[in-house]
């Protein structure tokens, strides 16, 4: 079994409120889940406190049992600070040459190998 960390979609038409959930992978969006783990109200103000609530605790349990955040949802945990940024991979060059696929950090742009 696969634990995903998603949002599962509340609320009713046109006023969208979400809740952070750990789930089966192959359970529906808004179907079963083994673990409520926050919220966020994508119509509350960027700056408001009550946009998005979450269990630092329990995530952290949740990610180092293998639970695999989605993407929106790791966007989230990355601006609350609970996991460092995806590294950034260089393809190739406007030149035209192709080189091997090599990582870059996000934050300095060093080459890492």
């Amino acid at each position: 079994m696969t634990v995903k960390i998603r949002l599962a979609r509340f609320g009713c038409k046109h006023r969208p409120f979400y809740r952070v959930v750990a789930a089966d992978d192959k359970s529906r969006r808004d179907g079963k889940q083994i673990e409520v783990l926050g919220f966020y109200d994508p119509l509350q103000g960027k700056e408001d406190a009550n946009r998005v609530s979450l269990k630092f605790d329990r995530i952290k349990y949740w990610l180092s049992v293998g639970a695999q955040p989605t993407d929106s949802v790791e966007n989230m945990l990355f601006r609350a600070g609970l996991i460092p940024p995806k590294s950034m991979v260089v393809v190739g060059s406007k030149n035209g040459q192709q080189s091997t696929s090599q990582h870059v950090s996000p934050i300095t742009g060093e080459i890492l190998n």
